[in-house]
């Protein structure tokens, strides 16, 4: 099964700052990634890489098989809608699909249209008088209706209050039903990853902490809550993610396919954003591969 999208030792420096160090990856073909991570992580830097908008400072990306190089007929395979859903204020949304159609040679008038008449917009509109949300609804018609095959989106409904972005996420999916397409939606919202993803991407500090389907990340994360106990002496199968402690008790947050036997140990499932938020809060320590390699092999 070919990756839509690979990056192998992916790196991106702005003078003597790395925003994307070291990134390994694949994205899987048919799924809806959620990019998660805090501001500044990265994620950003990772799609435009990703859409050809940026070259990489170190590493290599492929998507769909190719090198991101610009080409018509590349481009032609990828949507975009980058940060504050762009759109032209002083063109109508009719003018804007015009433009989708004169850039993209698989260009889909029919569905443009429909989504645009259903979405109750006024074609004679100029997008500068649109409401946030109808904007952010009139960017993902343009990178839908170009008939991608991997759409890439980057936190399209930050701004957005929460009933325009569920509108939005419901067309999202909606969208992806219909034309099987590889989703990659960057948030720092785990509720919006929640709703529309199968499949998790966490960045901390530019680099890749976990990376996997959702439904099997959230079967074998854990905490255990008992005694206060050294966490070299757990089994070596329990990767140990995070870990508090006081004079008593200790709580570790482990990964392990193996069953958690101890009866020593109250053992509880995670959701999402605690699983999210254990791999923001790790160390940096932790975080770097430099040391902690092997940990993030595993991971893998």
């Amino acid at each position: 099964m070919t990756a839509v999208l690979r990056a192998q030792g992916l790196g991106k420096k702005y003078g003597r700052r790395w925003a994307l160090s070291d990134c390994d990856l694949e994205v899987p073909p048919g799924r809806v990634v959620g990019l998660v991570g805090p501001n500044g992580a990265g994620k950003s830097t990772f799609l435009n890489l990703a859409v050809g908008m940026l070259a990489p400072s170190a590493g290599e990306i492929e998507v769909l098989g190719t090198r991101p190089t610009g080409r018509r007929a590349q481009r032609a395979k990828v949507g975009f809608v980058g940060q504050d859903t762009p759109t032209y204020a002083a063109l109508s949304v009719a003018d804007h699909l015009r433009l989708g159609a004169h850039l993209n040679p698989g260009w889909d008038a029919a569905l443009a249209d429909d989504r645009v008449d259903r979405l109750g917009l006024d074609p004679r509109q100029r997008a500068g008088r649109l409401s946030g949300g109808q904007r952010a609804q009139l960017a993902l018609t343009l990178g839908i209706a170009k008939r991608p095959e991997l759409l890439l989106l980057d936190e399209p409904v930050a701004s957005l209050d929460p009933l325009a972005r569920r509108e939005f996420l419901q067309d999202l999916m909606g969208a992806v039903a219909d034309q099987q397409l590889s989703v990659v939606l960057s948030s720092h919202l785990v509720s919006d990853v929640e709703r529309a993803c199968d499949y998790l991407v966490v960045l901390v500090d530019s680099r890749v902490q976990v990376a996997g389907d959702i439904e099997n990340l959230l079967a074998t994360h854990h905490r255990l809550t008992g005694p206060r106990r050294d966490p070299a002496k757990l089994p070596a199968e329990q990767l140990v993610v995070s870990e508090s402690h006081t004079d008593r008790q200790s709580t570790f947050l482990v990964r392990t396919d193996a069953p958690i036997l101890d009866p020593a140990w109250e053992v509880s499932q995670l959701g999402l954003e605690d699983l999210v938020l254990a791999y923001m809060g790790r160390s940096a320590e932790q975080r770097n591969p430099s040391r902690s390699r092997p940990t993030l092999e595993a991971l893998r």
